[in-house]
């Protein structure tokens, strides 16, 4: 790995812990929300960075359904806070 894959991970990883925080200490449910689709962003572009550095395209399928799937997940969780049905 090169210093750049370096940089990168290492402000990955800050912005993961930083959602976290959100996730945990967060004032309002929708502060949450919005900090666990970031986080699903963030992890939907470290596997696509991933399947450049190992030059797999099956990784790029994962990031595909693991976005489809973070997705679903924000609709229901915030149909859940609304009331809706």
């Amino acid at each position: 790995m090169n210093y750049l894959q370096y940089i990168y991970f290492t402000l990955v990883g800050l912005g993961v812990f930083l959602s976290f925080l959100r996730i945990l200490f967060g004032p309002t449910s929708a502060d949450r929300v919005a900090a666990l689709d970031t986080l699903n962003v963030v992890l939907t572009g470290t596997i696509v960075f991933l399947a450049l550095i190992f030059k797999n395209g099956l990784y790029l399928d994962i990031a595909l359904v693991y976005g489809l799937l973070s997705f679903v997940e924000t609709v229901v969780i915030a149909r859940n806070l609304e009331g809706k049905k």
